[in-house]
């Protein structure tokens, strides 16, 4: 893992920090095309009352607007948990060439917990993954998330 693979995936946490800050899954992510970040977003699910509204689906459609094309050839995602399978599917069909998530999703991760939609042998596309960048600080904040949640429902606030 490189220093700059670390530098982009801080940009990410504070993506994550603002949907932590705005009572949303913290998930944040950006995009980057030659060396430079092209789009950023965070889950705003809660905020629009939009069930695709993840971090990744929103950082998809502003790199798009801001290249002026449907496909993403040579971007790079940098997002702070692996990718669901909508989210997954998106990269793939947006033709991402490389993902870089922090911390795994055993839950409904698309990107080799659960399924492998961004490497699946008969989709068209297959996009160069590396996981576990920052993976400690990309943790933190949701883990953090569910327990203040969890402790708010037995308080009953």
């Amino acid at each position: 893992m490189g220093k700059i693979d670390e530098i982009y995936m801080s940009e990410a946490v504070k993506e994550a920090q603002r949907a932590f800050e705005e009572d949303e899954i913290p998930v944040g992510c950006v995009i980057v095309y030659q060396g430079r970040i092209i789009a950023r977003a965070h889950n705003q699910i809660e905020r629009l009352k939009d069930p695709t509204a993840h971090a990744e689906m929103l950082a998809l459609t502003s790199a798009a607007n801001y290249l002026g094309n449907k496909w993403l050839i040579d971007a790079s995602v940098y997002v702070t948990v692996e990718p669901c399978a909508m989210c997954a599917g998106a990269l793939v069909l947006s033709r991402i060439k490389k993902l870089y998530f922090g911390a795994e999703d055993p839950k409904t991760g698309a990107c080799g917990s659960i399924v492998n939609i961004v490497n699946h042998k008969k989709l068209n596309h297959r996009i160069e993954v590396k996981k576990r960048i920052l993976e400690k600080e990309c943790s933190f904040l949701l883990k953090k998330f569910f327990k203040d949640k969890r402790l708010k429902r037995i308080k009953g606030a």
